[in-house]
């Protein structure tokens, strides 16, 4: 006993008890939830037994079943889409916004403040302001693109099949924009400057700087908001509930809408957690490239 009130003095029975709760609440919040929904995948679940454990085991036909619906592929084409214009866009105008806020003029730090209002708005309310922006007959990107002579009549963004996906994809662009800006930020700034005052003294222009230098040296950071923008693009749902609820006729229907409306909508559980296995074991890819951009930083 005296050996353990000791440990707790020198800090090292501290960080133990700091580190071993800190992986009780992730084993019982997630963990847990996460073995129940694997074991749940190979199971036949309905709602009335919902509420046992000991349901009848079906091997690998969920997973049958789901690669053999009719709307698979569509769905799962558009997931790719989803995620890669997603990803795509937030990074580029996140990255151009990095680096124009190294500029550092006048009222830039609280410009840039500005930007993570996006960020922190709830997914619910970012897609009913994007409701109202992508109204077909009122809405305000109509009448901008109309105004700026791109388009002559208006397109009713969440109605047609032609659209519709890209009206989530363009407010989720919106949403996730701040987030690369800020990790980007972190990474420019941590590149010496001396760097840069070495390449003009030697003649670099701007542009041989950014791919000799700044790209190089932001190789991790990269990494780190690419990967980080597939698991919060891979769990984006609050969008599609509300703008398109994954319609018309599924074409803005994703791998994560698919699972709630299987196991929310359609009461088949199994189905919908068969899904999210398939979408964790991308999210664990991701989480696995993260790391390993991550870790050249981590030791420094």
């Amino acid at each position: 006993m005296n050996r353990v009130i000791s440990s707790f003095r020198d800090g090292k029975g501290f960080d133990i008890a700091l580190v071993g709760a800190a992986l009780l609440f992730l084993g019982v919040f997630a963990g847990l939830p996460l073995a129940y929904n694997v074991v749940m995948s190979f199971q036949a679940v309905d709602m009335f037994s919902l509420g046992t454990f000991a349901r009848p085991f079906v091997g690998f036909d969920n997973y049958v079943a789901v690669f053999s619906e009719p709307i698979f592929w569509p769905v799962m084409r558009n997931t790719v889409v989803f995620v890669v214009a997603s990803i795509g866009g937030q990074f580029l105008i996140g990255f151009s916004l990095a680096l124009f806020f190294t500029l550092k003029f006048p009222g830039s730090s609280y410009i840039r403040g500005l930007f993570l209002v996006s960020w922190v708005m709830p997914g619910l309310v970012v897609g009913a302001i994007w409701n109202w922006i992508l109204a077909g007959d009122f809405g305000v990107l109509n009448f901008a693109l109309t105004g700026l002579g791109i388009i002559e009549d208006n397109i009713f963004w969440r109605s047609d099949t032609a659209f519709s996906l890209w009206a989530v994809i363009i407010a989720n662009i919106w949403l996730g924009t701040s987030f690369n800006m800020i990790l980007l930020s972190v990474g420019l700034a941590s590149i010496p400057r001396d760097l840069y005052e070495a390449a003009s003294l030697d003649g670099a222009n701007g542009w041989q700087r950014f791919w000799t230098i700044t790209l190089p040296m932001m190789r991790a950071t990269i990494g780190a908001v690419i990967s980080l923008g597939l698991i919060f693009t891979l769990q984006q749902f609050d969008l599609f509930a509300a703008i398109t609820s994954g319609g018309p006729a599924n074409s803005s229907n994703v791998a994560q809408y698919w699972a709630w409306d299987f196991s929310f909508r359609q009461y088949d559980f199994a189905k919908g957690a068969t899904i999210s296995v398939l979408m964790i074991a991308l999210v664990m890819i991701a989480s696995v490239i993260y790391v390993r951009s991550t870790r050249h930083e981590v030791r420094g």
